[in-house]
């Protein structure tokens, strides 16, 4: 669940606490919008000016055309604005002994982001470089819904312009004591907070992407009292002006968006109340210990520009192949865990729960040119049987009628088990997403993934389909 920062309480407080083992956080008075003092850090080309603020975790506050340095785009109303980082886990609520929790965010749970906390108390930054060709950043975000209570992890952030383009690789590096394995939860990837001027919240949601089809305006309003969700099938989204110029947002990982926008439309700046937010978001397993990367990409421009720029960039594979060789490339379970970060080479998932349920991210492949499905997987003792599930552009959730049920071997040996999805009448349409619901009748029964390609039918060309990976990351 992505998440509004709409609110900002100021508490005059001054104090030292610790960050993990190894860092001391001395932090200073929390300042309010209007009086915070900005260090800036800038890059610049002959197209766009960018700024990030190191007295706010380094996150961008500025984003404007070099010819106009006046329409800074980026609004800044509070600390839970701007572009900026925002990560979510367990617990929830996640209230640490000793520390102050607001009441209105208690259902945010475990949060740090980049700027600082509803309190006002900021992250600090702990590196900062400046070449003239990238921006780095390293920090100690802290907790939104805590007063005064840095993340237990760092946080780095390497920022290039090209052209009309930012271009971001952003890294998390958990040292949590809890080592609990939380279920996985929705991330931003990254906040990204404009002014009100720029809110007309546009996107492309369907089923003939990279074809210049028409573009959706999504009209959800914050007051009526949520975020829109939807599943941008380019990969992008834009806050435009009436004009149709403002920002758009790309990443090739994420079709999952959440957006829309807050207060009275066309009116604000950066320091002003209304605002439009969009996040690519993406369900993802936090360990305890995990270094956890992914990059995005912030285009100014008019949408054409927007979009022509993405479809400069944007891969169209014949086939999708996950490898859990480094990660588990966006996968997550219900009613199971694994055994945790790091994945080498493979993802043990322990079926420990009453209904174990695999899940891949969301992706978009025609049926009709992908009906063929491999899960490279030793099953141990305890397992009988198998379930895939397919969902559809369309579906809300996955329906019984979408499967198909296959044998196991359970020895624990490796093998691929080859699926035929296109025997099935319902599999049709655009899929964009699989289930794997593993069998069992022991809660000790383990399932080793390997890889799961879904691609052409193969046994008709003689080969097996050109791989494409989705691992993010620099």
């Amino acid at each position: 669940m992505t998440l509004p920062r709409l609110l900002l309480i100021l508490v005059v407080a001054t104090t030292s606490v610790r960050a993990g083992d190894n860092a001391t956080v001395d932090t200073s008075t929390p300042a309010s919008r209007k009086t915070h003092l900005p260090r800036m850090s800038y890059l610049e080309n002959g197209d766009l000016r960018l700024g990030i603020d190191l007295n706010l975790g380094g996150a961008i506050t500025y984003l404007a055309p070099a010819t106009n340095r006046e329409l800074n785009v980026i609004n800044s109303y509070d600390w839970g604005r701007q572009v900026q980082l925002s990560y979510y886990s367990g617990p929830v609520p996640y209230q640490p002994p000793g520390t102050t929790m607001s009441k209105s965010w208690h259902f945010i749970g475990w949060n740090p982001i980049q700027t600082g906390d509803c309190y006002g108390y900021k992250s600090q930054v702990l590196a900062h470089t400046n070449t003239g060709r990238m921006l780095y950043t390293k920090l100690i975000p802290m907790h939104w819904p805590l007063q005064n209570v840095p993340g237990e992890c760092e946080c780095e952030v390497w920022l290039e312009i090209d052209g009309s383009i930012v271009k971001a690789r952003c890294r998390l590096t958990n040292q949590r004591k809890d080592t609990t394995q939380y279920p996985a939860r929705t991330q931003e990837l990254p906040a990204v907070y404009v002014n009100g001027p720029f809110c007309r919240l546009m996107t492309y949601c369907g089923d003939r992407p990279f074809t210049d089809g028409g573009l959706t305006q999504i009209n959800n309003r914050l007051e009526n009292g949520h975020w829109g969700h939807w599943l941008a099938t380019e990969n992008w989204a834009a806050e435009v002006n009436a004009a149709g110029w403002g920002l758009g947002v790309w990443n090739p990982d994420c079709l999952d968006f959440s957006g829309g926008f807050a207060g009275q439309p066309g009116t604000g700046a950066t320091l002003d109340a209304p605002t439009g937010y969009i996040a690519p978001n993406r369900r993802e397993i936090l360990d305890h210990n995990i270094v956890y990367d992914y990059h995005y990409e912030l285009i100014l421009g008019t949408l054409a520009e927007i979009r022509a720029a993405v479809y400069r960039q944007a891969a169209h594979p014949h086939s999708l192949t996950y490898r859990f060789e480094r990660d588990r490339q966006g996968w997550y379970y219900a009613d199971a865990t694994d055994a945790g970060w790091p994945i080498r080479g493979e993802m043990e998932v322990h079926l420990d729960g009453q209904h174990p349920q695999i899940f891949s991210p969301h992706f978009f492949m025609h049926a009709e040119t992908s009906p063929r499905l491999t899960v490279e997987a030793a099953f141990s003792a305890g397992c009988t049987n198998a379930m895939i599930f397919w969902r559809r552009l369309d579906d809300k959730d996955f329906v019984k009628a979408q499967a198909h049920s296959f044998a196991v071997v359970p020895d624990g040996a490796f093998r691929p088990y080859e699926i035929n999805l296109g025997t099935s009448p319902a599999y049709g349409g655009v899929i964009t997403q699989l289930r794997l619901d593993p069998e069992s009748t022991s809660r000790q029964a383990r399932v080793r993934l390997k890889s799961v390609t879904l691609g052409p039918d193969f046994s008709a060309h003689g080969k097996f389909p050109r791989p494409y990976g989705l691992a993010h990351g620099p």
